[in-house]
């Protein structure tokens, strides 16, 4: 945990600030502020805590200087909520110039106001004091006001959370997590942390990131040989015989009952050789390059002595741990090293994997279903303005989705059903040829969510060929009780099954 503390109010501010119990405002409990999110996004707006006396901090999206220079106005924003607060600060109160550019953090007090009539303000800050300010050179910051591609940010890793659309992404991406943990811990599921490092290919396609040493170590033997070159047998040999030498002073030191002063100083001698001889029979076991054996890596070698990966998935671990604790979910970074660049495929991204005891493919439905229901139900709740903002700049329909995602039942066929819808399709010639036995592409997907049945469908029972092994293997022996949850605009979101629990199948599969 850190904490980047601004210089301390002055104690009959902070007694002034702080003092009544009663007072609507809400103080966070781990800085003297107030969030502006708990201001500007109550339902009044803030009209209810004018008169009311606050601190608060952020950094000024816009700023300009008014009445000739007598006072300024700031645009606000703590990253609490997308929504700024308008700040009024007179020339007497602190030098305007400094607090104006774009980008310049700022902590203040002062007492929260209602604006004239006629403003798009609800309430607005009168500053009384400046507690700190963190200028900018508005010469060199490098966000202007104007609207910005997102590839323009990624040059600017350590401000981009300050734009509307990453800082959205991240409130977002909070609130989902938050309701995935809330969601599975209300029905009784135990989080499991499973390795992300491991030597164990869930997926089995070879698509995994390689986690080892060998490289660095060639790298520092190559280093090390070049300043000083191996220790010959003689010096190895040598520092031997120091270290036997030694070993026989002391003994024979405390043989003669010498004195303590006298054993003392031979000791350190002693350990003195030996660490000598420690340190060059190490550096004797430098070899440049990387380690071979019959003509492969040498990956005994290695840190852990065999090859090791980021993981791909948590999966084969925490199923150890649901034949132990019934219903349980990982919930962390996953690893693919696909050379896949487009919006479905990600290097790193963060999986949710649940697994339950004693279920079978109905429950692994029906769980599916209430969790995208129940986070679509979350970030209407608890994301609507972040959600404004999407629908305003990128995706007119998705808070429509969200409501209809939440609050219809998800259409179940068969993928044997959905192969025969697809087949007499006509109106629209799909790219992949469908037929029984093809993995279905995302047009075929979407196509049943947005254009047959315009809302959520699981798929379930696929061919057996196109599925894991260790996927319950159905009674027509064609097919394993597997299931993909198909959504709107995106195509699969979840995939599962119903695992296989006959050895002699698993085994033999």
């Amino acid at each position: 945990m850190a904490g980047n503390a601004a210089p301390p109010v002055d104690q009959m501010a902070a007694t002034t600030l702080t003092d009544g119990s009663d007072s609507p405002v809400q103080w966070a409990q781990f800085s003297r502020r107030v969030l502006i999110r708990t201001i500007v996004c109550r339902p009044d707006g803030g009209v209810g805590l004018a008169g009311q006396k606050v601190a608060v901090g952020g950094w000024v999206k816009t700023g300009r200087e008014q009445g000739k220079g007598s006072f300024a106005f700031l645009e606000l924003n703590d990253g609490s909520c997308p929504a700024n607060l308008q700040v009024i600060v007179d020339s007497s109160v602190a030098p305007l110039g400094e607090l104006v550019p774009t980008g310049t953090c700022v902590f203040v007090e002062g007492e929260l106001k209602k604006p004239p009539e006629g403003t798009k303000q609800n309430v607005e800050l009168r500053v009384l004091k400046v507690v700190d300010v963190g200028p900018v050179d508005s010469a060199k910051y490098p966000l202007p006001k104007t609207k910005l591609t997102l590839e323009f940010l990624r040059d600017y890793v350590h401000l981009r959370p300050r734009t509307n659309t990453i800082s959205a992404v991240a409130r977002i991406r909070n609130a989902l997590a938050y309701a995935t943990h809330t969601f599975f811990q209300k029905h009784e599921f135990l989080y499991v942390h499973t390795p992300i490092v491991t030597t164990s290919d869930c997926e089995g396609a070879g698509e995994m990131f390689q986690v080892t040493t060998l490289f660095s170590d060639a790298e520092k033997a190559e280093k090390e040989l070049k300043q000083s070159p191996l220790p010959s047998e003689a010096d190895i040999e040598g520092a031997k015989l120091l270290v036997k030498e030694r070993g026989e002073t002391v003994a024979q030191l405390k043989a003669s009952k010498a004195s303590k002063e006298e054993i003392t100083a031979s000791v350190a001698e002693l350990t003195k050789a030996k660490e000598n001889l420690s340190k060059l029979e190490e550096r004797s076991k430098l070899k440049p390059g990387i380690p071979q054996k019959d003509g492969k890596i040498d990956y005994s070698q290695d840190f852990f002595a065999r090859q090791a990966f980021l993981t791909v998935s948590g999966q084969l671990q925490v199923e150890t741990f649901v034949s132990a604790l019934s219903s349980v979910y990982t919930f962390g970074p996953t690893f693919r090293a696909e050379h896949s660049h487009t919006s479905r495929h990600l290097a790193e991204f963060w999986m949710v994997e649940p697994e339950i005891a004693f279920a079978d493919l109905e429950d692994d439905m029906n769980c599916a279903e209430a969790y995208v229901k129940f986070l679509c139900q979350w970030l209407l709740d608890n994301c609507l303005d972040d959600m404004q903002f999407m629908v305003k700049n990128f995706d007119q329909t998705a808070i429509d989705r969200l409501k209809m995602v939440s609050s219809t039942p998800f259409e179940r066929i068969s993928y044997t059903e959905a192969v025969k819808l697809l087949e007499k399709v006509t109106e629209k010639k799909f790219e992949n040829k469908v037929e029984w036995g093809i993995d279905l592409a995302s047009e075929h997907e979407r196509y049943l969510t947005e254009v047959t049945f315009k809302k959520p469908v699981i798929v379930y029972n696929y061919p057996k060929g196109i599925k894991a092994f260790y996927m319950r293997l159905n009674d027509d022996k064609k097919t394993v009780a597997a299931m993909d949850v198909l959504v709107p605009k995106v195509g699969e979101l979840i995939g599962g099954s119903q695992r296989e629990e006959r050895y002699d199948v698993i085994e033999k599969r």
